[in-house]
């Protein structure tokens, strides 16, 4: 069996303002032209060898999902913040002492009478708003 040598020699031609700026570069301590040459090849084949589109748009489509992570989360927080609010506005219209069972089960069927209705509101596609003050936001 042949065995393939670590590394191989090639015979390149470069252009002279690419030579110049490659002998600077080579000029340094600690570096010398195989390591620059193979550096720079192992790159570009990485770059070709990539997905085009993900080059092209990856970055983009990172940051929207960045944006709708954010959207959620603050959707989450307005939502949990509109039902507390709901809640305590229901059992406050019906106000006993705080040891009324009555009160706290009014309150909770009140509370439960509104979930369904905005469960068959959302079902229906019916907003309880008008779309035109959101600026067509839902057409």
């Amino acid at each position: 069996m042949a065995m393939t040598p670590a590394k191989k020699k090639y015979q390149i031609y470069l252009p002279g303002p690419i030579a110049e700026r490659f002998e600077t570069l080579a000029a340094r301590p600690g570096t010398n032209k195989s390591a620059i040459l193979a550096m720079a090849i192992t790159a570009w084949m990485d770059r070709k060898g990539a997905n085009e589109l993900d080059d092209r748009f990856g970055t983009r489509f990172r940051n929207y999902s960045l944006q709708l992570d954010r959207f959620e989360r603050d959707q989450r927080v307005v939502m949990e913040t509109l039902a507390l609010f709901i809640r305590l506005n229901l059992q406050r219209d019906s106000f006993l002492p705080d040891t009324d069972e009555a009160t706290r089960a009014r309150g909770a069927e009140r509370f439960r009478a509104f979930v369904a209705e905005v469960g068959r509101r959302l079902a229906q596609d019916e907003p309880s708003f008008d779309p035109l003050i959101l600026g067509g936001l839902y057409d």
